[in-house]
């Protein structure tokens, strides 16, 4: 079976918003057997709607719709939709009962415009939406099923979880689908590929595999496609098998997570604590990390210091090694490591010193330029990188590497026992 998802609105199509009800159906759509074929969006505008779902309609065997079912005229979802099926509108009394409750509980008049949120076409069944005005719908046109959905987020996740997965996972026509995912870093995709490339070329033509890549860390999909689910899992944690033992220090995890996820869990376990030090990349390490639910337990605080003046009166750098060194060196990163390790009083302690451009750079110290210490129970860990002239992607990648020698320092001061 294949679906497509059409998205309505045109601050989607102006960037106002990003569409991210798209990508979070597409999860569960896959995770139940139903494959994706295309994602459009279009603007508020009837024609390109009605022109949006003719096309959906020749090529996918389900369609989903999200936005465009508000109250003000701008919102012309339901009309188009109307005429599209060939059917009028009527006002559900439980949807309009639902909606004068709502009203009535935050003690607001009630206009006519409200009323129309319970207006629905003729051919569906309502899906009943309890997080906001505005109902789904399930109608079947042609013998294939459309589902109307609002498009604020929260609301549309809650009528698929409740109304619409329920009655998916019950059509016929669903193909097992499994993907496994690896993560790994410290390789570049293209000499990932020509690593593990006998891996690759002797996998089955049901399985694929695709390469996920930003700035310092791959992923790795395989995606597996039969009739039995379990039998998919048992052939695919195979191949992972094979890439684990491939790729060694590079291979991080066999589960679609991050590094900044494996760091939490493996210093939580152990009862470590970590600082940050940065400098050009401005907090974004303390931010990957403390984004997470759980960080407080191992995150013990970070520095900003950009100047020179911060990294002496903050971290305690010398003066001595700022004048002969200069900031973006490794006698300084090395120093601010300690500092931070010391003063937060920590296990482990990053620091970052660089030039992520686009100005700011001399021969001897371009754009680019970026060194990084880790600093642990035994031992302090330095590396130099050269990284390219744009600003967003130093910062990224020096984050990344950051966290990447981190990681690799926790390994080797971690005996087999789990204790350090």
């Amino acid at each position: 079976m294949q679906a497509e998802i059409i998205t309505i609105g045109d601050e989607i199509l102006i960037g106002q918003i990003i569409d991210t009800n798209s990508a979070w159906i597409a999860q569960q759509l896959n995770a139940i057997g139903i494959r994706v074929k295309q994602i459009s969006s279009v603007a508020d505008d009837p024609a390109d709607i009605l022109v949006a779902l003719t096309l959906a309609s020749g090529r996918a065997d389900l369609i989903l719709v999200t936005g465009g079912l508000g109250p003000t005229k701008d919102d012309v979802t339901k009309q188009t939709l109307s005429r599209y099926f060939d059917c009028g509108l009527r006002r559900a009394p439980e949807v309009l009962a639902h909606v004068e409750s709502i009203f009535q509980k935050s003690n607001r008049p009630m206009l006519e415009i409200n009323r129309r949120q319970a207006d629905v076409l003729d051919k569906s069944e309502v899906l009943f939406n309890e997080m906001g005005t505005a109902p789904g719908m399930w109608v079947m046109h042609h013998q294939k099923p459309y589902v109307i959905m609002p498009g604020v987020p929260f609301e549309m996740k809650h009528i698929m979880q409740e109304r619409v997965l329920p009655r998916l996972r019950n059509l016929e026509g669903r193909i097992p689908v499994w993907h496994h995912t690896v993560l790994t870093a410290g390789i570049g995709e293209s000499f990932l590929a020509e690593k593990i490339a006998d891996i690759e070329a002797a996998l089955p033509s049901h399985i694929h595999l695709a390469y996920l890549p930003k700035p310092g860390i791959v992923r790795l999909r395989l995606t597996a496609i039969g009739k039995n689910q379990e039998e998919l899992k048992l052939e695919t944690q195979a191949f992972v098998n094979q890439l684990k033992e491939r790729l060694g220090e590079h291979f991080l995890s066999d589960t679609d997570t991050t590094l900044e996820n494996l760091i939490l869990d493996f210093m939580k376990q152990r009862q470590l604590l970590l600082a940050t030090a940065e400098s050009c990349t401005g907090g974004s390490i303390a931010r990957r990390i403390t984004s997470l639910p759980g960080s407080s337990s191992i995150f013990e605080g970070g520095a900003v210091t950009y100047s020179n003046a911060m990294k002496q009166t903050v971290l305690g750098v010398m003066p001595e090694t700022l004048d002969r060194y200069g900031a973006v060196s490794e006698e300084t990163v090395r120093e601010m490591a300690t500092g931070a390790q010391a003063n937060f009083r920590t296990d482990y302690a990053i620091a970052v010193s660089g030039i992520a451009g686009p100005d700011g750079g001399t021969p001897e110290k371009p754009v680019g330029l970026v060194w990084i210490a880790v600093a642990g129970k035994k031992r302090v860990i330095t590396r130099k990188h050269l990284f390219g002239q744009d600003r967003a992607v130093n910062i990224e990648r020096s984050s990344t590497a950051a966290l990447w020698m981190l990681w690799q320092l926790l390994y080797t001061e971690t005996n087999a026992n789990g204790t350090v």
